[in-house]
């Protein structure tokens, strides 16, 4: 087949770009008067603060549902709550007609998304609420629909135009949905203080969960930690930090405490005849980079990034050294 005209592609890609601009400025404005609303429309900031303070007091988990696009971000919402200390889970509505209604609970909360407010799979989850007095929370633009009448806090979102430029693809409506439940989740996490250590125990996998170890977990401790007293020659200093494979060797005072270090750099400064025969006092340097073991992994590489460091000498409250780290021990840990 015969390529296409340059002239044919120029308009195929200038086209392509007025598109995304369209979309990107669609739910841009979309987030945007969202906020707005938030901020100055009384019953909407109402109703996403007592949302927040419903899900905090319960006493069960968040049972998420929803249909068509509505359905993925509900899974989306249900998935963040659950890795911030939320419990919670997604059930399809038509799945619970079928018998997962039995896994609800009167304990639980029922939050369910529809845009319109008058998704007709929902109905058999109302009544179901209705009976056991399962509370009900609804993110909806419908304010007078069949969802947000039968919602103990509904949400009305403020109806926006869609990126689609048909006005039918659920696309700014839907970055809406999440961007509230997803609001709602972090209010969560915050209002419990869920920590990073919190996190650590939904994340232990992949690139996240390494970047969620601490630095303890993954130093050097004991006959590994190149060390050596105030008043060593630097005959020993050499050995040390050749042997250890660090590239450098901390330096303690008579309390144990780390009091400074030596590098390559302070051995090229000062390199002389008598160097050998020197104190370490007279070449380290007096303000070595540290972290306590409780720091996040993802922190110590910023941390040496930032310092322009290798290696991080890890420390107790008292400032005795418990370990070293080195920079490739958090690229064998995924961390980088």
């Amino acid at each position: 087949m015969a390529p296409r005209p340059l002239t044919s592609q120029t308009s195929d890609e200038t086209r392509a770009r007025a598109s995304v601009t369209r979309s990107l400025t669609a739910t841009v404005d979309g987030v945007v008067a969202l906020k707005a609303a938030f901020e100055t429309d009384l019953a909407l900031s109402r109703s996403i603060v007592d949302a927040v303070a419903l899900i905090a007091a319960g006493r069960g988990r968040v049972v998420v549902s929803g249909v068509g696009k509505s359905g993925h971000i509900g899974r989306k919402i249900a998935a963040t709550l659950a890795s911030t200390g939320t419990s919670a889970y997604f059930v399809h509505p038509t799945e619970a007609s079928h018998g997962d209604l039995g896994m609800v609970t009167s304990d639980d909360i029922l939050l369910l998304l529809s845009w319109s407010g008058e998704t007709a799979e929902l109905a058999n989850m109302l009544t179901y609420a209705k009976r056991f007095r399962v509370p009900i929370i609804s993110l909806t633009s419908g304010a007078e629909s069949v969802l947000a009448r039968n919602s103990d806090v509904p949400v009305v979102l403020p109806k926006v135009v869609e990126a689609c430029p048909h006005g039918l693809a659920p696309t700014t409506s839907a970055l809406l949905q999440l961007a509230v439940g997803d609001a709602i989740a972090i209010a969560l996490l915050e209002g419990r203080g869920f920590s990073a250590e919190d996190f650590k125990v939904f994340h232990p996998g992949g690139k996240l969960g390494a970047q969620l170890m601490l630095v303890g977990e993954l130093a050097h401790s004991g006959e590994a930690m190149p060390l050596l007293p105030l008043g060593t020659q630097m005959s020993e200093a050499l050995i040390v930090m050749t042997s250890k494979g660090f590239g450098v060797a901390g330096v303690t005072d008579g309390d144990g405490k780390l009091i400074g270090v030596i590098t390559d750099g302070d051995l090229r400064r000062h390199m002389s005849p008598a160097l050998m025969q020197t104190p370490v006092d007279a070449v380290m340097s007096r303000h070595p980079r540290t972290a306590p073991a409780r720091m996040l992994a993802s922190a110590a590489l910023k941390a040496m990034q930032d310092q322009k460091v290798t290696v991080l000498f890890v420390i107790d409250e008292a400032g005795i050294p418990t370990g070293v780290l080195h920079i490739h021990d958090l690229l064998r840990a995924g961390v980088i």
